[in-house]
């Protein structure tokens, strides 16, 4: 069903059968020179029009000047847009007053803003290569990589923001976890560790609210970082999920003594499994998984006796490891199912990882930190912008956490 035109639509209309049968478009290239020379008409006549604001008068109306400004001549400027090249003349007034706001002293590209979208290429992994070949396709000019990291070094600021800002007083549960990348330091290629927290609020909410790049994982940087989580106003963890890191648990205690810490299971299967013989694993992962999928604590403990009987001889430190680890590996006992699936394991985390690898694959080295940091800090503001939703039946968990945190929330 053809729409209703008004009488103003029904005469551009016109206008355009006209002018399109005095200059017949017949190819892209056409169509395309017309957009051009119609976008160049365009800007120059806001120019005009603003000049004529800023000085007082038209270009031969000098019998109502009342400025001792005037015009001086035009300069020339190249505008880049998605229909190639344009060369626009830009007026000027002799006293250099005239400041043009339709496209800005500095700004060189019209349309879709061209840093926007180099940053957006850049939070989706593209390499910087990449990003080159894409502007060239689709803009037709060069953008060097200098030039991509100039403007993509403009997110820093927001970063450090973003790092820094304010957190909420309380949270129920904490997921910490490393993720590692080859960065280049000091013309080597090192292994650094980014470091990311994140935390489900009292509302239900899951935020990122910590993430640091450091060395190879280590307690004593968590601590440092624990206690800049204190400093923005963190100021009580109900339960924190860590892996197995050496020293992490007493990091957090440091900060958080009435903390409660649940070691991964997961994190833990896969340091026990690490050596197990390949005609072996299934086998052994299965009997494992009587181990903590147990409905009792105790049941846990008679299970993991007769994992020890059937496994102990050829694997000696795998019902070791579990033992020595059971008091933090054991926490999740003492909540119901709903907050027992929550926090075993750290899923959360590891899915949010997942993510990350997602976008940074393209990039086996990172030339700096801050390269690193620029892309997840993007990709992080990616990903969270789909956490819109609290977490599954958390009315019915934050009033268990009422009871089994009294007074701490």
């Amino acid at each position: 069903m053809r729409r209703n035109m008004s009488e103003e639509e029904k005469q551009k209309r016109i206008k355009i059968r006209e002018f399109l049968k005095q200059n017949p478009i017949s190819s892209s290239d056409d169509l395309n020179n017309f957009f051009k020379d119609m976008m160049k008409v365009m800007i120059e006549e806001f120019y005009q029009g603003e000049l004529e604001e800023e000085l007082g008068y038209t270009k031969y109306d000098y019998r109502n000047k009342d400025s001792n400004n005037s015009r001086n001549g035009y300069s020339s400027k190249k505008l880049k847009s998605s229909a190639g090249e344009i060369e626009v003349n830009v007026p000027r007034d002799r006293n250099g007053e005239y400041k043009p706001q339709v496209i800005k002293k500095h700004q060189n590209t019209i349309g879709q803003d061209l840093e926007a979208k180099i940053i957006s290429m850049y939070a989706k992994g593209m390499t910087t290569s990449d990003i080159e070949s894409h502007i060239e396709e689709i803009y037709g000019y060069q953008v060097s990589d200098s030039s991509i990291t100039r403007i993509t070094d403009k997110i820093l600021p927001l970063v450090k923001e973003w790092q820094t800002r304010p957190l909420e007083t309380v949270y129920p549960i904490v997921f910490m976890d490393a993720i590692h990348y080859h960065v280049r330091s000091e013309g080597q290629i090192v292994k650094k560790a980014v470091y990311i927290a994140i935390g489900i609020s009292s509302s239900g909410e899951k935020d990122v609210i910590g993430m640091w790049v450091g060395e190879n994982e280590s307690a004593k940087f968590w601590l440092s970082k624990l206690n800049e989580l204190k400093s923005r106003g963190v100021e009580d963890i109900l339960i924190a999920c860590v892996d197995g890191l050496t020293g992490f648990a007493n990091a957090i205690e440091a900060v958080y003594p009435q903390t409660q810490i649940q070691q991964c299971i997961i994190h833990q299967i896969r340091s026990s499994t690490q050596f197990v013989s390949y005609k072996d694993i299934k086998a052994l992962i299965a009997d494992l998984k009587l181990v903590y999928k147990a409905s009792t604590e105790e049941n846990v403990l008679l299970n993991l006796e007769s994992f020890d009987e059937k496994w102990g001889k050829k694997y000696p430190k795998i019902a070791i490891s579990w033992k020595n680890n059971w008091p933090r590996l054991s926490t999740y006992f003492k909540y119901p199912q709903e907050i027992r699936t929550l926090i075993y394991t750290t899923n959360t985390i590891e899915g949010y990882n997942r993510q990350l690898r997602k976008v940074t694959k393209n990039k086996s080295v990172f030339p700096t930190d801050d390269s690193l940091l620029k892309m997840l800090y993007l990709a992080t503001q990616d990903i969270t912008k789909k956490w819109t939703s609290r977490q599954r039946d958390w009315g019915q968990m934050i009033s268990q956490f009422q009871i089994y945190f009294e007074g701490r929330i």
